[in-house]
């Protein structure tokens, strides 16, 4: 007895391989509504396989790491360097070696809904997570640079166990720990990936409640970053006590 079309979308949705039987023998089925089905379900595999090949290729550094012997492996990143106002967030994520979510990658390429869904599946899965966060005062204290730096100490001071080796986006960390330096680190590790998708969320979640006390600046939307609402609420309105004094545009106002 044939298969109806809605039996065999059933089935096609349960097919995780290229490979799988089924596929060959629904090759032959000649309904147009089935050959679609097959379609459909051979793009998905294959955008799965993709996905899961770059998953393997983000893990390469940790993977060579252990190969060697080391135990802990820290990925770093730091979010919040380039905005007018806020903080500057680190992240620190010790992640075990059987480590699976695979849409972990570079923050920037996921939206703020995967990545809010992510930071509890990672915190599930991490061994040790270490925040750290250096406020605007400290920014224009410190420069931009030299506070990245310490908020990513404090990150790295927060794991418990520490860390044997530290995977760090372009950066160098004041701490006696063995540390890889990769530019774009955050595309390349997929625990330097997993530090960029906490900070980020940690920081967003700041400037969201930033936004409720401010709200002519629209923080929510712009975490702090120069857009055009931003400016013009800041030639409006001033500067309020999260703003970065150091910051051009920020400093010329101050100057007038």
């Amino acid at each position: 007895m044939k298969l109806t079309v809605k039996q065999v979308k059933a089935c096609l949705d349960q097919v995780i391989t290229l490979d799988d039987p089924i596929l060959k023998q629904l090759g032959d089925d000649s309904r147009k509504g089935v050959q679609h089905l097959i379609a459909i379900t051979k793009n998905r595999l294959q955008k799965e396989q993709l996905a899961l090949n770059q998953f393997h290729r983000r893990f390469k550094y940790e993977e060579n790491f252990w190969h060697h012997g080391v135990r802990y492996i820290a990925g770093v990143d730091e979010v919040g360097r380039g905005p007018l106002a806020g903080p500057v967030v680190s992240a620190a994520v010790i992640l075990p070696r059987d480590f699976d979510l695979i849409r972990v990658t570079d923050s920037k390429q996921l939206k703020p809904a995967v990545r809010a869904q992510l930071v509890p599946q990672i915190k599930r899965e991490a061994l040790s997570i270490g925040i750290g966060l250096v406020d605007n005062s400290g920014i224009d204290r410190l420069n931009i640079y030299e506070a990245t730096r310490v908020a990513m100490k404090q990150a790295v001071e927060q794991l418990r166990p520490q860390p044997d080796e530290i995977i760090v986006d372009a950066m160098t960390i004041d701490v006696p720990i063995h540390q890889t330096r990769l530019i774009k680190g955050d595309a390349k590790s997929i625990s330097v990936s997993a530090a960029s998708i906490v900070a980020k969320v940690y920081r967003d979640t700041l400037m969201d409640q930033y936004a409720r006390k401010y709200p002519e600046y629209d923080f929510n939307h712009n975490a702090g970053y120069g857009t055009a609402n931003h400016l013009a609420a800041l030639k409006k309105y001033g500067a309020t006590p999260i703003h970065r004094k150091t910051f051009a545009p920020v400093k010329n106002l101050l100057h007038k």
